[in-house]
């Protein structure tokens, strides 16, 4: 059977849409993508980019049998009317001959174009092989066709990483561009070898971007890759919205926390015995001020997640932060940092208002809908906790909270409590208890080394976990940092809109933050144009684009918004019960269209946001008013 597939994240492109052309002058294409999977990586690596982006697809599993057979009839509905704006295929040869010929002639007549999610560089592809091998530790390089073409929002070079030197992770066969083939994207192999990975072949009317590196869906070119790919294969026009976010919350503000002791392989007022002592770790002024300094060299805000019930009057570090409190995004963080597992809702009900009230007083900014409890604490948490709080849900009704901070290594996946919505929050592996680098290096290697080595082999029993060699000195500087800028860059890439957290501990002190939030931006700056900036939203941004998603994918589901492109127009129809906010995703130069006296459509203002060197928003559509846009001539 048919199924239909849809997630939400972000939107950005660049021109590669124009007016229609011969193929499709005059007929109704509807904004939907068609993929016919085998189950193999690539084909799976496209499909989850269309789920990040929110871009309506069917998908016909080709392994089943009794599946759907690709006919005329099932690609078109009218003489004029094509169902798909796009077709993905796993390889160059996916269907039996009679369901190929169909493809084909429905792509030539509607001029679809379709992506191959994997192949090899030959003649199939306009190619011949130059190199074939991993490309592991190499480097691959946007053209400048690429750029016009839909990989604009790219500065043009990707590393290729080597996340474990004896493992081939990115096999690839570089080609040789022959007649009708021009390449988008190209590899540098460490080795040497040099040619094209994705590139467009024009053949018998078609346009065929093929893929001759392998990816799948977590691997990070293939995340950076993953929006032009689906620019390319929509003409940049879609329903569906791309952004890069990143945001992150400093948890435990003016309260202090405990240290790791090195010695004893324990945090100290945690788990260590009680003849084992080290000094609490707390923010001093001059750290506000670095993180002043920080934001405004970077252009992104953290989040301040704040306990009033550390504020002092005649404390120097209360003193600093309401003195450069305008310069601060503050998080309410309750009152006390109080464990709410297993707490009445009055108590519950203080905890939030309390630090309400403290900002109130002090003139201090927040957003009183917004909330992190004390180590996500109210909500369950296996095996602790297996259910949240009943008393939680009132009492979060009764503060006016709309956002709660979850803990993503938990549970990965927005759901609502009571009036809120949770906002899952990525953990860094930069310790709430370590201050200094050398504490950081310390608990990292307890937590991922054997017994063997000395570690407490956490590792060795945890299925999520893998050990390493014990680091040395250098360990912060040359493993963790680098470590935990990869998986915050993956978290980018893939349009993750979930915020990441770290304590206050961590911004004092050594400052082991900063490294990390540094290479982060570094690479950011490197794989990205600068039309394609980091989106640093705060956490009610979070939760409200969390139930859009949800919203549209049950319409998408439901087949209850429609859109489709004749020509140069776009029109989306919603057929549903209510009102739902609909994403489109279109060229700069879309203009959107009103009616005039005559009911003849008219072109107006620009349409949507600029980002990636396109045009997008969310914009609410009521039942049954269609909205057009105008694309650029």
């Amino acid at each position: 059977m048919v199924s239909s597939g849809v997630a939400v994240a972000a939107v950005a492109a660049l021109i590669v849409a124009g007016p229609a052309g011969a193929a499709d002058a005059g007929k109704r294409i509807d904004l939907r993508v068609l993929v016919l999977t085998d189950g193999t990586p690539g084909v799976d690596a496209v499909s989850a980019q269309l789920e990040r982006e929110g871009v309506p697809y069917d998908s016909i599993d080709t392994r089943l049998a009794g599946r759907p057979t690709v006919t005329p009839a099932l690609l078109t509905a009218a003489a004029d009317h094509g169902k798909y704006q796009g077709v993905v295929v796993p390889n160059e040869n996916p269907l039996p001959a009679a369901e190929a010929t169909a493809l084909a002639d429905y792509e030539r007549g509607f001029g679809v174009r379709r992506l191959v999610a994997y192949t090899w560089a030959g003649p199939h592809a306009g190619q011949t092989t130059a190199w074939s091998g991993p490309l592991d530790g190499g480097s691959l390089t946007v053209t400048a066709a690429g750029k016009a073409a839909g990989f604009g929002y790219l500065a043009g070079a990707i590393p290729v990483d080597d996340r474990d030197p004896s493992v081939p992770e990115s096999f690839a066969t570089l080609g040789t561009a022959g007649a009708g083939f021009t390449p988008l994207v190209t590899g540098q192999a460490k080795g040497g070898g040099a040619g094209s990975v994705a590139g467009v072949y024009t053949v018998d009317g078609r346009e065929q971007l093929v893929v001759t590196t392998a990816l799948n869906r977590f691997l990070t070119h293939g995340l950076v890759l993953g929006h032009g790919l689906i620019t390319w294969l929509t003409k940049g026009v879609n329903l569906g919205y791309w952004r890069n976010f990143f945001s992150l919350h400093v948890d435990d503000v003016l309260l202090p926390d405990d240290r790791w002791h090195t010695g004893g392989n324990c945090t100290v007022g945690a788990d260590c015995p009680s003849d084992l002592t080290a000094p609490e770790i707390r923010m001093l002024p001059a750290d506000v001020d670095t993180l002043v300094a920080w934001q405004q060299k970077n252009g992104l805000k953290l989040d301040v997640a704040y306990n009033a019930f550390g504020a002092k009057a005649t404390d120097p570090l209360t003193t600093r932060l309401l003195a450069r409190k305008a310069d601060l995004r503050w998080l309410n963080h309750t009152w006390s940092h109080l464990h709410l597992g297993s707490v009445a809702a009055a108590d519950i009900t203080a905890e939030i208002t309390k630090n309400v009230d403290w900002a109130r007083t002090n003139g201090v900014t927040i957003d009183k809908q917004e909330l992190v409890t004390g180590e996500h604490s109210g909500l369950r948490s296996l095996p602790e906790l297996p259910a949240d709080n009943p008393n939680l849900g009132p009492a979060l009704q009764a503060a006016g909270i709309t956002s709660i901070a979850a803990d993503a290594s938990r549970e990965q996946f927005s759901r609502v409590i009571g009036p809120a919505r949770t906002v899952p929050r990525h953990p860094m592996n930069i310790y709430y208890n370590t201050g200094k680098a050398a504490e950081a290096v310390d608990e990292y290697n307890w937590v991922y080394t054997s017994r063997a080595n000395g570690g407490s082999g956490i590792c060795e029993t945890n299925p999520a976990s893998t050990c390493i060699t014990p680091l040395g000195a250098n360990g912060f500087t040359s493993y963790i940092v680098p470590t935990e800028v990869r998986i915050a860059f993956d978290h980018v890439a893939a349009a993750d809109p979930r915020p990441h957290y770290a304590h206050q501990s961590n911004i004092t002190e050594d400052k082991v933050l900063y490294p990390v939030l540094d290479g982060l931006l570094t690479r950011y700056k490197a794989v990205y144009a600068a039309n394609t900036g980091l989106v640093n939203p705060r956490m009610s941004a979070v939760g409200q684009l969390f139930a859009r998603q949800d919203a549209w994918r049950k319409a998408v589901a439901a087949r209850t918004v429609t859109g489709y492109r004749i020509g140069d127009t776009v029109t989306i129809v919603n057929t549903g019960a209510a009102a739902i906010d609909t994403p489109l995703t279109a060229p700069t130069g879309t203009r959107k269209v009103s009616l005039n006296l005559l009911g003849v459509g008219v072109p107006g203002d620009a349409y949507g946001e600029a980002y990636g060197g396109q045009r997008s928003a969310w914009q609410s559509l009521a039942r049954n008013k269609p909205v057009a846009v105008k694309l650029p001539s």
